[in-house]
């Protein structure tokens, strides 16, 4: 017998407890299908099928992973805002990697712009506020940030640095302590002159 209380809601969450077990490849309708004990076509009066519920997973856990680095970032500034900003990533990667893997695809514009992603930025942004940085550069500072530590996550994650000394944790710190000191010592960006134009007097 199908079972009842079926929800978009419901239908999510089960979608990303499974790609957190098997992998974001594991979250299809028919695999959800499966898990409540329905037909396939019993999910699409909530869900459009299975990259509908892909994108799903990816709303779900950037709105818990900006959550999660609210918090851990309320009270902080300068190099304790870095760490803390790269550890709530990491943390968040850890403990729900399909998830993770699932924020990490392309949403469709409609879902993005009404997503957690601009929140996330917002949270980079505050996070390097005590740096003082103006507008082109704290936009290329956030993006620095981005790349850095979510390229460190994928990493660390799939076991790059499990068997190398000094410990990844020892290196996570240096990755930290540098980004610090490159904004610290950030320069200006010069403000574009205008050049007078002159006539051209050449015969």
């Amino acid at each position: 017998m199908p079972r009842a209380g079926l929800s978009p809601e419901r239908l999510t969450l089960a979608a990303a407890e499974l790609a957190d077990r098997e992998g974001l490849h594991a979250v299809t309708a028919t695999a959800l299908a499966r898990h409540f004990g329905v037909a396939p076509a019993s999910l699409y009066s909530h869900v459009r099928g299975t990259l509908d519920l892909r994108e799903r997973v990816a709303l779900l856990g950037l709105q818990e992973s900006a959550d999660a680095l609210a918090d851990v970032l309320a009270g902080r500034s300068g190099r304790a805002a870095l760490a803390a900003l790269a550890a709530g990533y990491r943390d968040y990667a850890t403990a729900h990697p399909g998830r993770w893997a699932a924020t990490r695809t392309r949403l469709d514009p409609a879902a993005a712009a009404t997503s957690a992603g601009p929140r996330h930025a917002a949270l980079a942004r505050a996070a390097l506020g005590a740096y003082g940085l103006d507008e082109p550069d704290l936009t290329h500072a956030v993006r620095i940030v981005g790349a850095l530590v979510q390229g460190w996550i994928e990493l660390e994650t799939a076991g790059s640095f499990d068997h190398s000394d000094p410990p990844a944790a020892a290196s996570r710190e240096r990755l930290v302590d540098a980004l610090d000191a490159m904004f610290r010592a950030w320069p200006a960006t010069p403000h574009p002159t205008t050049t007078p134009q002159t006539e051209d007097h050449t015969p």
